[in-house]
């Protein structure tokens, strides 16, 4: 298969008809400049900035914000506006994941050629691509790529590689009168070709115009998240209002409170009531999980174009592949030789010459790594090699006397002689050539000689990649289904499919493939191979799996590709592919690695997995915003919190702990239904701490409580609930979790312990009477929190087995190790030992209000019963966590009972007197160690380690 193109060494004047004239004269060329009748091509903006800034900016959402900040402004209340900064940057971040998404599709280009080269005035020249006009000869050799629609006048065995625009991997030739088309390459010969369509009109032009249509990926989490958004803007509005009313009917009614300015305070009230409303930091958090997840990738050779990609494989069910650049690395390697016979002296040497011809193919080119030793001397006659007969000849006169003939078994022996024998070569994927003898000399035209005997059979194979058959076992296990589109033989890409690991029995011909949408979609469910499918059926493919309920990926790296890479769900592309395939692509591979996918999908589900943790944080502030608002504002009464006090507590409870719980590692699987399960438990919990909030001010009030401390006890009471919340939605408390949310006590502590921090939020000393008030009514809310958590959770677990594969539900089942009896007693005593602390530390909040204790010791009895308490916070939280067979729970809790242990130990050694006390808790202590150390427990820990690391959690 070689013989392709003009002798070596040829030049290309010498070798090319000049039939075609001399070409455009310049008066021609500047004719059709002045008439635009030229190649450059520009296509108008995917979007424009302004549209793009108007589309993040101009939102109800920031209108309220912008106005709530204003307002603070002018009433000298800047405190307040804090707010304002996580507007401003949700905006920022929206638009800049949009300005990515609009600079690389224009980017958009399917020619990167930067030259062409025409005849004018006589002469050749090169030119830029832009500057090619109609009518222009073009002069096209090896290597170039096709800069316009042209037709060609006269060629020299013109043989071009459409594999980019079709799918068909094998090189067409091309006569004078045939088409080519822009964005193909020449890979042999050379010709001359007159421009028939440029600019806008030209094939590949049009290709990329409709594949540049601008469009976001699809996001269950961006949507569900715009969804709540703007449920809360359009109820705002009348929530504001019932809430500036009660406030001012508080504040001693209409006329008096616009006479004595008390309305600054109704209109400060009823701003942080609306702000609160608003999850602020949610759409900041997604993007920055997004982002880190983008960055991440990043440095795994992978190239996040849209940031919501990362989120979008993890939820894709169905994944399209082409063959070429993605299960195959798009390049023939020789299998083996099958000789038939002894065959004529020679013919090894002859396969070397084919390889070794400067004008061979790549088929005939991999006949140069096993054939090294070529024929001696030149040939005596050849025939070049043409796709259309798909053989080429040459003669010898010593060494290898007689003419060979190499090419395709079924077109050199036309009997079928061979059929039998590479039957199952080719169904094995495996492409055949024979190697044919004639004793006689070739002939004059262009046609095998006669008496041609076959010498060997020899078989090619397309490289598989090397991580394909592990990739996509992955996905297999994953539930995922796979479907091969080609636009090459279907039962050569079946074989190959097979090869990868793939159930293809057979391979559906795409020129079979019913117009019928319905019909289509039968079909596409049905088969796993389609081939020879062309750019339109692989975008109608994808659409009729879209219309069958699947979330489909698509991977390719032709221009053939790109349609369908632009209407799927994911569209993955690779480095070396075209570059209108990568434009619109929403990831690129860049080292071209299929095996990247599965470490894409498990970064999508810590995306998706903790950014439902983090949203029903959010989404709890939310509800029991709006229900606040709403009880007060029906209630008449005064809003229990300034905007500064509910920033500050929200960013220590909500914000900066949310910002590492989104990047924290996650394996769970994909579960759709990210916002119902988030409302399922953000809703109850809300409106428990917003009667909660109730019943503290409704109490307070009748107790005579003045309004400032009023808003302190309902400060220390949310804080309380959101730190509670947000250990509740953290668990297990295990590794980070533990320093993160030991971090935020530590801070809301300093807050209300720090001078300053207390002036500037307009904390107050809190009588004994509102101490009481706050500690009751906070055991109350958290425990009424842990029934809605305890029924959250077998919610979720039913919804999850509901819609999650049963391959996931099966997998859980297998990798679910139950904790043995004694690990249940170890937890339950990590519970009472938990209660006791916290019952201590409120001991100790109470000792500060007792006389003879100064500033100083009243602050350090405060912070002694704070961290008591939240010592029992993390030993209930990591007593949770051994359950779950959590090992850093395990060593964690084993640190903190020797300790206990310890001090037990010197107390009684320091202490003449033994008491029950200390020697109850210093049993306790070492049986705990036991426990979790040894016997039955030790092993679970070791089993749901193993298992852990098997299967990803569900949960």
């Amino acid at each position: 298969m070689a013989g392709r193109g003009r002798p070596a060494g040829l030049p290309l004047a010498d070798s090319i008809p000049t039939d075609a004239g001399p070409g455009l004269s310049a008066a021609e060329v500047a004719e059709r400049v002045a008439d635009g009748r030229t190649n450059a091509y520009r296509q108008a903006a995917s979007r424009s900035a302004g549209s793009i800034l108007r589309a993040n900016a101009l939102t109800l959402f920031n209108g309220i914000i912008a106005a709530c900040f204003l307002v603070l402004l002018l009433l000298g209340r800047w405190q307040d506006a804090l707010f304002g900064l996580s507007a401003l940057a949700n905006t920022i971040i929206g638009s800049v994941q949009e300005f990515r998404a609009k600079a690389a599709l224009d980017r958009l280009a399917v020619l990167h050629a930067p030259n062409a080269r025409v005849l004018r005035d006589g002469s050749q020249s090169q030119i830029a691509v832009a500057d090619v006009v109609l009518d222009d000869i073009l002069a096209l050799r090896a290597g170039d790529q096709v800069p316009a629609d042209a037709v060609v006048v006269t060629g020299g065995h013109l043989q071009l590689d459409e594999s980019l625009l079709t799918g068909e991997s094998d090189p067409v030739d091309k006569s004078p009168g045939d088409e080519v088309l822009s964005g193909s390459v020449v890979v042999g010969g050379e010709g001359l070709a007159r421009v028939e369509r440029v600019g806008a009109a030209s094939f590949a032009n049009k290709l990329s115009a409709e594949a540049k249509q601008f469009s976001l990926v699809a996001s269950e989490l961006r949507s569900s998240i715009d969804r709540v958004l703007r449920w809360v803007t359009w109820v705002v509005g009348p929530i504001a209002l019932l809430v500036f009313n009660a406030q001012v009917i508080a504040l001693g009614g209409w006329a008096d409170t616009f006479s004595s300015g008390s309305w600054r305070q109704a209109a400060v009230n009823t701003i942080a009531a609306v702000v609160a409303m608003i999850p602020l930091g949610l759409v900041l958090m997604t993007s920055i999980a997004f982002a880190v997840g983008a960055v991440k990738l990043a440095r795994q050779q992978v190239l996040v174009q849209e940031l919501a990609a990362v989120e979008g494989l993890a939820r894709v069910d169905l994944v399209c592949l082409d063959k070429t650049g993605t299960l195959t690395e798009g390049d023939i390697e020789f299998d083996a030789e099958h000789p038939l016979g002894d065959g004529p002296d020679g013919w090894r040497e002859v396969l070397a010459w084919y390889g070794a011809d400067p004008d061979a193919n790549a088929t005939a080119r991999c006949l140069a790594v096993p054939y090294t030793r070529a024929v001696p001397g030149e040939p005596t006659g050849r025939i070049p090699f043409s796709s259309a007969r798909k053989w080429s000849a040459v003669s010898f006169g010593q060494g290898a006397p007689g003419s060979w003939v190499l090419g395709g078994p079924e077109m050199v022996f036309p009997d079928n002689r061979l059929a039998d024998r590479t039957a199952q070569l080719a169904a094995s994927g495996r492409r055949t050539l024979v190697l044919a003898h004639s004793s006689r000399p070739l002939p004059a035209e262009e046609r095998l000689p006669a008496g041609l005997e076959p010498v060997a059979v020899l078989t090619f194979r397309e490289r598989i990649r090397s991580d394909a058959a592990e990739t996509l076992q992955y996905f297999a296990d994953q539930g995922v289904a796979v479907r091969v589109i080609s636009g090459d033989n279907p039962q050569t890409v079946a074989a190959i499919a097979r090869q990868v690991g793939l159930d293809a029995p057979h391979g559906f011909d795409a020129r079979e493939l019913p117009a019928d949408p319905v019909e289509l979609a039968e079909i596409v469910e049905g088969n796993t191979v389609f081939g020879r499918v062309t750019p339109d059926q692989k975008k109608a493919i994808v659409v009729a799996l879209q219309s069958g309920g699947h979330t489909v990926a698509m991977t390719g790296d032709g221009v053939n590709d790109a349609l369908a890479i632009k209407q799927a769900d994911i569209g993955i592309a690779m480095e070396s592919g075209a570059a209108a395939t990568k434009a619109v692509a929403r990831i690129v591979l860049l080292d071209g690695r299929f095996s990247h996918l599965p470490g894409v999908v498990a970064e999508g589900r810590q995306v998706i997995a903790n950014i439902e943790r983090v949203s029903m944080l959010f989404l709890t502030k939310t509800a029991y915003a709006t229900a606040l608002a709403l009880l007060f504002g029906a209630f008449v009464l005064q809003f229990p919190f300034l905007p500064r006090q509910l920033s500050v507590i929200d960013g220590l409870t909500i914000g900066l702990p949310s910002f590492f719980l989104a990047l924290m590692p996650n394996a769970r699987r994909y579960v759709p239904g990210f916002l119902v399960r988030s409302l399922s438990f953000a809703v109850p919990a809300g409106a428990v701490i917003a009667l909660t909030l109730l019943a503290y001010s409704w109490s307070s009030a009748s107790a005579g409580v003045g309004q400032p401390e009023l808003r302190t006890g309902s400060t220390l009471i949310l804080t309380i609930v959101g730190l509670w919340v947000l250990t509740v939605l953290s668990r297990p408390i295990d590794g980070w979790k533990v320093i993160i949310i030991g971090s935020m006590m530590i801070g809301l502590v300093l807050v209300y312990a720090v001078p300053i921090a207390r002036d500037f939020l307009q904390l107050t000393e809190v009588s004994a009477v509102t101490a009481l008030l706050v500690l009751v009514f906070s055991a109350a809310c958290v425990g009424l929190i842990e029934v809605v958590r305890f029924v959250h959770r077998r919610f979720v677990g039913r919804h999850t087995a509901a819609h999650a594969p049963a391959s996931a539900r099966s997998a859980e089942v297998d990798g679910r190790v139950r904790p043995p009896a004694e690990l249940i007693g170890a937890v339950v005593i990590c519970y009472i030992a938990g209660v006791a602390e916290i019952l201590a530390g409120i001991l100790l909040l109470f000792v500060r209000y007792g006389d003879g204790l100064d500033g100083v010791e009243r602050l350090v009895v405060t912070a002694v019963g704070a961290a008591t308490i939240m010592l029992g916070l993390l030993v209930i939280s990591l007593g949770s966590g051994l359950t779950r067979g959590r090992r850093e729970a395990r060593v964690l809790l084993t640190v903190l009972f020797a300790v206990s242990a310890a001090l037990s130990v010197v107390v009684l050694l320091t202490d003449g007197a033994v008491t029950a006390f200390r020697l109850l808790d210093l049993a306790i202590s070492v049986a705990v160690i036991v426990v979790l150390w040894t016997g039955r427990a030790a092993r679970f820990f070791r089993r749901s380690g193993s298992s852990e690391r098997r299967v990803p959690s569900a949960g």
